[in-house]
């Protein structure tokens, strides 16, 4: 494989795309170029190859839109940063300062380059229902802001939601959610701590995990916009994964049979498609849990909670629910950036009065026990992850490491050859663990290689620009 970084040869424009032309496709542009060796853009952060994917557009590697995204994560990464105005999609420069590692893909879905979502999970990482999701991404009328018309846990929490009458310049979005499950030896009864296999594997559908309506097809789901009914979220009633056949065959091309189905169909909807792959699929840490002890973490989640709305709640329900979750969040946020100031007693029991806040004088005398200055930004930052569920946490074993990248290889050698590969390390932040990281990432690419030639890999995080 070439190892490099951006090739002389290879120079592309980093024009950004037009307002104009971005929301849909484009009936006349010029044939698509195509890359002589299929290009791996390795970055540290996961936002930070949204650039490469930019860059591909402009260079005509890529189309303007309809782009179908292939993305093997332990984390959805689908948030939106909240207080961006959406036509800050159409300035490059200002977009990618806005960005972090939760919150790139959304984005994209507005500025009209990705249309479909393939989110691809471990067993561990359950943040949003499995199946198939068909919403709106659109701009706020109220706020100018980015938000949606999705109704799971996932973006109700985060206050994203509001009714489709509500967007302006709405883009429909196909978000599928799969589980893959390991490829494993079947004489292998027992795996990590001793749990059976069959209850690792296994996700567990909570019956209140979102508020959705079943479809009747598969096809309602289009990138045209079609099956959007009213704005509300339509998803498959049944959930997907791998392990669908588990009970009628234990080969390897029955178990990955339905996903791969179902994601050569959603292929065929888009005009290319990019492989994304974060290195943190294959082994997670959750590193607010490293932060904090057991008891503040537990304080964060009370303090933190999301308040679920009911199975049978209307629009106007959603709607309180989601000023309800903003005010929350806000009320917190301002009260960790007055600590930052004056974290004295007076100051926290003033915040402590406050309704649903009063952990927050047991958690802040047990950080200043432990620190001499806590970094309550960074408090804050852990408490928005623990809402409604906790960050995955699963510090892969080596089989257990291989298990899923045979699993990634037998999905992906019958699915069609992507236009580039995009792959984060996630380990300076400690959510792929360090000391695997690269024995993950030697793994994932001596699979790329045995399916699609020769590489030409760009280890973006690196300063070592030498070639081999």
């Amino acid at each position: 494989m070439l190892l490099g970084r951006k090739r002389e040869d290879e120079e592309v424009t980093e024009e950004l795309l037009s307002p104009e032309l971005s929301g849909g496709r484009n009936e006349t542009a010029a044939p698509r170029r195509s890359f002589q060796r299929l290009p791996v853009f390795i970055v540290e952060d996961h936002d930070e190859v949204l650039p490469f994917i930019y860059r591909a557009i402009g260079s005509k590697h890529l189309p303007i839109s309809n782009i179908s995204f292939v993305h093997f994560d332990s984390h959805p990464d689908l948030l939106i940063p909240v207080n961006m105005p959406a036509d800050t999609v159409f300035d490059k420069a200002s977009l990618f300062s806005e960005l972090s590692i939760e919150n790139w893909i959304m984005p994209a879905v507005y500025a009209g380059h990705f249309s479909q979502v393939i989110w691809l999970h471990p067993s561990w990482a359950q943040q949003i229902r499995e199946g198939r999701h068909c919403f709106l991404v659109g701009k706020d009328a109220s706020t100018t802001t980015i938000r949606v018309t999705g109704t799971d846990h996932y973006f109700l929490s985060d206050g994203l939601y509001v009714p489709e009458n509500q967007l302006v310049n709405p883009k429909p979005l196909h978000l599928e959610v799969i589980l893959l499950t390991p490829i494993e030896n079947p004489h292998a009864q027992e795996i990590g701590n001793g749990e059976s296999t069959a209850k690792k594997q296994r996700v567990e559908q909570d019956s209140d995990a979102a508020l959705h309506t079943a479809m009747s097809s598969e096809r309602s789901c289009m990138p045209s916009g079609d099956g959007i009914n009213s704005g509300s979220e339509t998803t498959t009633a049944k959930p997907v994964s791998l392990d669908e056949a588990e009970t009628c065959s234990q080969s390897s091309e029955g178990l990955k049979q339905s996903a791969e189905k179902i994601i050569k169909e959603i292929l065929q909807k888009g005009e290319a498609y990019v492989l994304d792959i974060d290195l943190d699929f294959f082994s997670v840490k959750n590193p607010f849990k490293e932060m904090y002890t057991q008891e503040e973490y537990e304080l964060l989640q009370e303090l933190y909670s999301f308040k679920k709305p009911s199975a049978d709640a209307t629009e106007d329900d959603l709607v309180d629910c989601v000023e309800t979750r903003i005010q929350q969040l806000e009320d917190l946020e301002a009260a960790f950036a007055d600590f930052c100031d004056d974290d004295s007693e007076e100051t926290l029991q003033r915040w402590a009065s406050k309704p649903g806040m009063k952990s927050l004088v047991q958690l802040v005398h047990s950080l200043k026990n432990r620190m001499d200055s806590p970094d309550y930004e960074m408090v804050h930052q852990g408490g928005l992850t623990c809402d409604y569920s906790e960050l995955p946490h699963h510090v892969s074993t080596e089989p257990e490491i291989d298990d899923l990248v045979q699993s990634v290889k037998q999905l992906l050698k019958n699915l069609p050859k992507p236009i580039l590969v995009t792959m984060a390390r996630s380990s300076l932040d400690d959510y792929c663990p360090s000391e695997q990281v690269d024995f993950i990432q030697e793994k994932v690419l001596n699979v790329l290689q045995s399916l699609y030639g020769i590489l030409d890999v760009h280890l973006e995080y690196s300063t070592d620009s030498s070639s081999v």
